[in-house]
Order: C-alpha cells, then structure tokens, then sequence
C-alpha cells in the first residue's frame, strides 16, 4: 500500500495524476467517434500538425494553448481544401501535412537557443511538470468536450454509422464533421503538455480501441475506455515516480499493451471455446 501513497504523496504527483486524468476523460469521448469513423490517421496527424502553433508560443513567449488550439485549425482547413479541390485521397493530403506541419515545427524550435529541450517538452510532455493553470485549462476543456458530447451525440451517432440517412434527416453531417475536427483538437490541446504531442493520440485511440473489443454500444466503449486510461495512468504514474520513467510514455505504452492483452485474451477464449465445441461435438457423435 506503501508503493502507492508514497508515489502520490508530492504535490507535483497529485497534480499529475489529475491532468493525466483529465486528459483521458476528453481523448475517451473524442476517441471512441475517432476509432468508431476509422479516423485513426487523420488524429495522428493532427496531434502533430499542432507542433508549429505550439513552436511558435515557445519562441515567442505567448500560450502555447493558443498556439496549438490556431495551428490544429489551420491544419483542419488545410486538409479540407486540399481534398475539396484536387482528385487525390484524403490520406494522401493528410501524410503531406503530417509531414510538412511537423518539419516546419522542428525547425521553428530548431531556431530557439534551448532546441534538444523545448522539442523533448513539445513531442513527449511532462507529466510530473504540470501546473494548477495547465489543470485549470484542462477543466475547462474537458468541460466543453463533454458538454458537446452531449449535445452531439445524435449527429455524431448518424454520422458514424449511417451518413446518408444523416444527411436525410436534416443532421447536416458535413457540420456534425467539422464539429468531431473541432472536439478532436481540443482535446488533443488540452492535453499535450501532459502527454506530448507525439504520445498524446496514443490516449485518443488505444483505450478506446481496446474497449470496443470489449463491448459493442457507444455509452459503454466511453466508460470503459475511461477504466482503462485510468488505469493506465495511475500504474503509469507508480512506474514514473519509483522507476523513474518517462511519465507520459510509460502512460501511452501501458494504453496500447492493455489492447494487445485484451486482444490475446479474446483470442484465446476464442480457441477454447472453438476447442470446447468441438470435443462435445466428437462426444456426441
């Protein structure tokens, strides 16, 4: 019992099992529609397409928040006009800007006299380093994207199983669209100084992904997401402050080995149960 009230006893540990807590309310709601539509790739590369707003905010001194929150919708936008107005897939247009919002961050760092510093903070967080404002505009931000989630939850359920009969019923999918964009990004803002903006999707699509294998409703896959990213955090965190691995790796890793335990369970049932059958089969004949 020792292990875990000696590792969340400093002030900086509560701090950060609380963002990091946060941080998987909001990736949980966003994530079960991003993981549900397929937009798996498009997250990706929108959690690194906020590096340059984010590059810029350390260069110059302002919010990093704000620098990320304008960069995440100029990255939209981009992606937008480039599928509206050529023939090329949308992941086409989505891996150029991947790359491209990401060379150009590393080069506005690149220019700052505490580069190797300012680009490990930007790519990978700190999660032991989070303050009372980082947790306050986390609040915030959680806030409205529960809220919306509420709000939205019809639009966002037609538009992901059924577009067309979306679009039939006045729910104006196009709009349903850019507001899953809208959401995504702030919760991707919201938590990267946590997480990282490299590691920060991982919290978007693996507990999310790793729920919906184990149950099927979407009101079900949030909250269970929400268990397993809270789980992962707080072992996350133990491991961080007794270990002293990085905390928002350690985080993020836990998240994607908790699908592929999950995953090799079900497999596993699945043969035994497949083996099961059979034997009561040969037992019959």
């Amino acid at each position: 019992m020792s292990f875990i009230l000696d590792a969340f006893e400093p002030a900086f540990m509560q701090r950060a099992l609380i963002g990091s807590l946060l941080a998987i309310i909001a990736a949980s709601l966003v994530g079960t529609w991003v993981v549900l539509r397929g937009l798996a790739f498009l997250g990706d590369a929108l959690a690194h397409g906020v590096i340059p707003g984010i590059a810029l905010a350390v260069l110059f001194g302002f919010s990093p928040v704000l620098g990320a929150f304008v960069a995440a919708i100029v990255m939209t936008g981009l992606i937008t006009f480039v599928s509206n107005r050529t023939v090329m897939r949308d992941d086409t247009s989505i891996g150029l800007l991947f790359v491209g919002m990401l060379s150009l961050g590393v080069v506005i760092v690149s220019t700052a006299d505490s580069f190797s510093t300012d680009v490990t903070t930007i790519l990978f967080g700190d999660a032991l380093g989070v303050s009372k404002s980082d947790i306050r505009n986390q609040l915030v931000a959680t806030a409205f994207v529960i809220i919306c989630t509420v709000l939205l939850y019809r639009p966002f359920l037609a538009l992901t199983f059924n577009e067309t009969k979306a679009a039939t019923l006045g729910m104006r999918p196009k709009w349903s669209q850019a507001a899953l964009l809208g959401l995504l990004s702030v919760s991707i803002v919201s938590s990267f100084q946590t997480i990282g903006t490299l590691l920060v999707f991982g919290l978007i699509v693996a507990p999310s992904a790793t729920a919906s294998l184990l149950v099927k409703r979407v009101v079900p896959i949030m909250l269970v997401s929400m268990g397993l990213g809270a789980l992962a955090v707080i072992i996350g965190l133990l491991l961080s402050f007794h270990y002293g691995t990085a905390g928002g790796a350690t985080i993020a890793g836990l998240c994607v080995l908790e699908f592929f335990l999950v995953l090799a369970a079900r497999l596993l049932t699945g043969q035994f149960r497949a083996s099961s059958r059979n034997r009561d089969n040969d037992a019959l004949v």
